[in-house]
């Protein structure tokens, strides 16, 4: 007789508790979802994942960029031959032609500090003056580039380039200047003076 209640009792103690809290129990399972938080590391891992999408859009670009540098180059190609203008003069009024060129540059928009003028002969009479203050200070205006330039034969190679520039053959040898100052020109060469002499020099057949 005793072996009956302890039977009942190892039945109950095993079955009963163990399924009702096997039946409770199965709604705290989200207890071992705290176990797959761990998953949540793996949150942070998911910004990895756009990163790599990003070098991808990057590469694109990389490539679209190439492309238009050969664009750029034959953009650039007509630049380094600027347009030539030759407006006749003589050696006495070449300045003055130089100088009238330029008035008409600025009329029609052109930024002062576009212009570069440069005198075969004697100095234009602004470039005198600044000199008589020293170089330093000349030089300093010209690269402020605020206003048109004027530089004498000796010092169109140290001149940087400009969109325009104007010579006036205005004396001196103009064979070593004119090859010089069309380096220095970004887009057009004005040159005042006698075309013979300019055609001899660049060979424009202008």
């Amino acid at each position: 007789m005793p072996l009956i209640p302890e039977e009942p009792q190892i039945h109950e103690s095993a079955q009963g508790p163990r399924a009702t809290p096997a039946s409770g129990r199965t709604a705290p399972t989200p207890r071992p979802v705290p176990g797959p938080r761990p998953a949540a590391p793996s949150r942070p891992g998911r910004p990895g994942p756009p990163r790599p999408t990003a070098p991808a859009q990057r590469t694109p670009r990389d490539v679209a960029a190439p492309k238009p540098g050969p664009q750029a180059q034959a953009v650039a190609a007509p630049s380094t031959a600027p347009q030539v203008q030759l407006i006749p003069a003589s050696t006495e009024g070449a300045l003055d032609a130089a100088e009238e060129a330029v008035d008409l540059l600025l009329d029609s928009g052109r930024a002062p500090g576009d212009v570069l003028v440069v005198t075969t002969g004697e100095q234009h009479p602004w470039a005198t003056h600044e000199l008589s203050f020293g170089e330093a200070s000349y030089w300093a205006q010209h690269d402020a580039r605020d206003d048109v330039f004027y530089a004498g034969a000796e010092a169109v190679g140290r001149a940087s380039e400009r969109p325009v520039v104007v010579v006036a053959l205005n004396g001196g040898p103009a064979s070593a200047v004119l090859p010089l100052a069309q380096a220095r020109a970004g887009a057009l060469l004005i040159c005042c003076g006698d075309p013979q002499q300019i055609n001899a020099v660049l060979g424009t057949g202008v």
